[in-house]
């Protein structure tokens, strides 16, 4: 895509906290998402509760200044390496900006600075129908976690009840 610019998004320019909340939002509202949009609630707190979390990157794309996809990140520590890791924990391009380059240049621009953190590896989860997704991923170098001779690691998740709104831990 050309005039694509990709940069780390700064929180208190309304152009980048507008994008990161409608990109995630549109993708939340894609069938590939769930179809689910973000209630209001979740769009008035995702901002500030991005620029609170301590380990929080978040990479935004603009096509002619125009938010079309972000990577929202986490950094964790790998246990097994005693180095750190950047966890992709959303991917979202805007469906008319999809097949044209910009999740690759978003996973470049988070490499990058994974790299200049001494991160030993990237991580993210997939779903498994996610054919495009999937083919970029591993494309990229994207690979199912297999440790010796045991099979790909799962990623599994256990809902919680919410008892209030509570603030970064």
């Amino acid at each position: 895509m050309t005039n694509l610019e990709v940069t780390e998004a700064n929180y208190d320019d309304p152009i980048h906290a507008l994008g990161i909340v409608d990109v995630l939002n549109s993708y939340a509202a894609d069938p590939v998402g769930g179809a689910k949009p973000l209630t209001s609630e979740v769009r008035s707190r995702l901002v500030p509760a991005l620029r609170d979390h301590p380990s929080s990157l978040v990479v935004l794309a603009l096509a002619k200044g125009s938010p079309v996809g972000v990577a929202v990140c986490f950094f964790g520590l790998s246990t097994f390496q005693a180095r750190p890791l950047l966890n992709v924990h959303d991917l979202a391009v805007v469906s008319t900006s999809r097949g044209h380059g910009v999740g690759r240049a978003l996973l470049t621009a988070v490499e990058r600075r994974a790299l200049q953190r001494g991160c030993c590896k990237l991580t993210l989860e997939v779903q498994e129908d996610n054919i495009r997704a999937r083919n970029l991923y591993g494309s990229f170098g994207f690979s199912d976690v297999v440790i010796g001779d045991s099979a790909p690691t799962r990623f599994l998740a256990k809902p919680l009840p919410s008892v209030g709104v509570a603030g970064p831990p």
